[in-house]
């Protein structure tokens, strides 16, 4: 167990590596200068869009600056804004708990809204409560979080006067915005849970629990689910993910503080190394996620545990 875990530790370090090549390069893959983007909209002359371009270290070979770089970002070196030359990773990591706080709401909604109605439409096959889970899943997935935001501001801000339509003030200010996110995280986690279920209530060993006479809903919840959550956990673990990445646009709709909007901020002051940085911090929070599901798996499934011991 001890290898596997060593495995999966060294394969997120190689793609947090890979991150940090794909993060370099976004200054060669925009099109045009980056010094002239950077530059956009002010009176530019030659020389000091060549001061920047020496200040950002254009000015070197491509593989040099490559090297500083990826030197400059072991040592937690995100670089500095270029709007007011504050470091970049203290900006982020102000912002940070408020994403993470809207995300780990979200996911909350989500895992228990879509477990509860995955295992409910697996059980209720054909019925009326399967085809109501499925209707709601299908509407999860396919609503735009910017849309479905605006939709629940209008309900229950404007209409019904429940919650603040905007700000980051208490956890009131949180519920619209996580449930934006959380609806759309459980339609995938609802597809998957019911998918997972059906599989694992037709295999040999639901059948010898129920005939040993244990309660339906000891089997249901003892045993069947917990299987049926192995393969549930990779897409979860996405969806934690892709609700991370949909903080960016609803921290946006809600006016709500976090690296969602930093990065909105930066994209249009043309902040480069801002975006860059909130790239690659976003990059690494997601491979930390996905291992960690990952990791779970030897926790949740016995037969995960034998194989890796042997």
């Amino acid at each position: 167990m001890a290898l596997a875990i060593i495995r999966r530790i060294i394969s997120s370090m190689l793609v947090i590596a890979g991150a940090s090549v794909l993060v370099f390069f976004i200054l060669y893959l925009l099109p045009g200068d980056p010094v002239l983007i950077m530059l956009a909209g002010t009176t530019t002359s030659a020389e000091a869009a060549a001061n920047l371009r020496h200040q950002l270290g254009l000015d070197q070979p491509v593989f040099m600056q490559f090297v500083q770089y990826a030197g400059d970002l072991l040592r937690g070196d995100f670089g500095k804004s270029m709007v007011n030359e504050d470091p970049v990773l203290p900006k982020i990591l102000e912002q940070f708990p408020a994403t993470a706080a809207l995300t780990a709401a979200g996911t909350l909604i989500a895992l228990l809204t879509g477990i509860w109605l995955g295992v409910l439409s697996a059980v209720h096959r054909s019925g009326v409560i399967d085809l109501l889970a499925r209707i709601i899943s299908l509407f999860g997935i396919s609503m735009p979080t910017f849309w479905s935001g605006i939709l629940l501001i209008l309900i229950f801000s404007v209409h019904l006067d429940w919650f603040p339509a905007m700000g980051s003030e208490g956890w009131r200010s949180l519920v619209l915005p996580a449930l934006a996110l959380g609806l759309v995280g459980s339609g995938f986690i609802v597809r998957m849970v019911r998918s997972s279920m059906l599989e694992v209530m037709n295999e040999p060993f639901i059948t010898t629990l129920r005939s040993k006479g244990l309660p339906e809903r000891f089997i249901l919840y003892k045993h069947a689910l917990r299987s049926a959550l192995n393969p549930a956990l990779t897409m979860i673990g996405i969806q934690i993910g892709e609700l991370m990445a949909g903080a960016v646009v609803i921290e946006t709709v809600f006016s709500r503080q976090g690296i969602g909007r930093l990065l909105g901020g930066a994209i249009m002051a043309k902040d480069l190394p801002v975006v860059q940085g909130v790239v690659f911090f976003t990059a690494i929070i997601y491979v930390l996620i996905n291992l960690l599901v990952d990791l779970s798996y030897t926790l949740i499934d016995p037969r995960v545990r034998r194989a890796s011991s042997r």
